[in-house]
């Protein structure tokens, strides 16, 4: 595709957007079996601006707000969920490294990431779990004379083996943190190929292993401060989660709708699918909007919402694809093993034991 101005997405509404979610549809279509890197994917979204939603004008960016963030995230993840999953981890390297002020860092990497030149991804999930605590940090920092010296592991990295940098979190000795960013092909950088998963492995997640690596203090984005990643923002939060499930859901309904144009018997559970979805996509949207003192626009709602739904949606749409949608590699099957990520995937402990609750005595809670 030519890279001229009437491709670039420049709004969440209007044809440059349908036209680059088809394109994407067709892609993860090809794909879908292989397992593999989404290259084609990520470089076509590239070119149709997509990395520059999510800066600010003032950084050659096109300046979205979170509303309109979340509307674009749900049209990817409904053409394609693993390659809009990397996405949003590639735009919270891009973000942090873009919020830090540190110009170096900016200017070192940020025109490359917002063209699609290169990639950048984090590494920061293991301070949000149990692991900070241990008595050795599983990613540890020490100082040195002109910087850290960085050892250990991040555990689940999206694109590992293809990034170009890492915004990496790694704890000192007395507790505080720091987020650096690191180039991938420094001395002592390691990573895996790629887990497989249950779904979504062309994502590429693995761990990345530091091994003595000597960082300088120009690679330090923020801190070192008690809780690193409080003291800065790197997008929306967990709506763009929530936006992602809803994507999904957006396609299950499609196909269910699609299976209902030729069987009346079906036309009734996919309308009322179909007004569920727009009503999950418009609490989400209020939300985005700063809404969140309203009952149903509580961020830990939607996402437990959003997960029902994207499960009971793609369940739907396997039960009407019947055996042909039981075959490794239709659209049916695949969306449903999908759903089952955000079971897993920065899922807080309330929204999770809610659900496990659920699943186990068939209650809601």
């Amino acid at each position: 595709m030519p890279d001229d101005e009437f491709l670039i997405v420049q709004s969440p509404t209007g044809p440059a957007i349908t036209r680059l979610r088809d394109d994407l549809r067709i892609l993860a279509d090809e794909s879908a079996s292989a397992h593999a890197w989404p290259q084609a994917s990520l470089q076509l979204c590239g070119r149709a601006g997509v990395y520059r939603w999510f800066l600010p004008k003032n950084a050659g960016g096109l300046g979205w707000s979170d509303e309109d963030l979340i509307r674009g995230y749900i049209r990817l993840a409904e053409a394609d969920l693993t390659t809009a999953f990397v996405i949003t981890q590639f735009m919270g390297a891009l973000r942090r490294i873009s919020a830090s002020g540190n110009a170096s860092m900016i200017d070192r990497w940020i025109s490359d990431l917002a063209s699609g030149e290169k990639f950048a991804t984090v590494g920061i999930s293991h301070l949000t779990t149990s692991s900070r605590h241990l008595a050795t940090p599983i990613l540890a920092a020490q100082a040195t004379a002109d910087g850290y010296r960085l050892d250990g592991v991040s555990p689940w990295v999206t694109g590992a083996p293809y990034a170009d940098v890492f915004v990496i979190g790694a704890t000192l000795s007395d507790g505080r943190e720091i987020l650096a960013a690191v180039p991938s092909d420094m001395q002592g950088v390691s990573t895996g190929d790629g887990v497989n998963l249950i779904a979504l492995s062309g994502s590429c997640t693995d761990q990345v292993r530091f091994d003595n690596v000597c960082i300088q203090r120009d690679d330090v984005l923020v801190g070192p401060v008690t809780n690193v990643l409080s003291s800065q923002s790197g997008g929306a939060g967990g709506l763009q989660t929530s936006a992602l499930a809803v994507g999904l859901s957006r396609a299950a309904s499609k196909l269910l709708a699609d299976e209902a144009s030729r069987r009346p018997d079906l036309r009734e559970a996919s309308d009322e699918l179909t007004r569920e979805v727009d009503q999950s996509e418009a609490s989400l949207l209020r939300a985005g909007r700063g809404e969140v003192s309203l009952s149903d626009c509580d961020p830990a709602k939607i996402r437990g919402d959003a997960n029902r739904l994207a499960l009971r949606s793609t369940q739907a749409a396997l039960t009407a694809a019947k055996g042909a949608g039981f075959v490794d590699g239709h659209l049916a099957g695949r969306l449903c093993k999908q759903a089952m990520f955000f079971l897993v995937w920065s899922c807080p402990a309330p929204v999770a034991n809610a659900h496990i609750c659920e699943f186990a005595k068939g209650t809601v809670t």
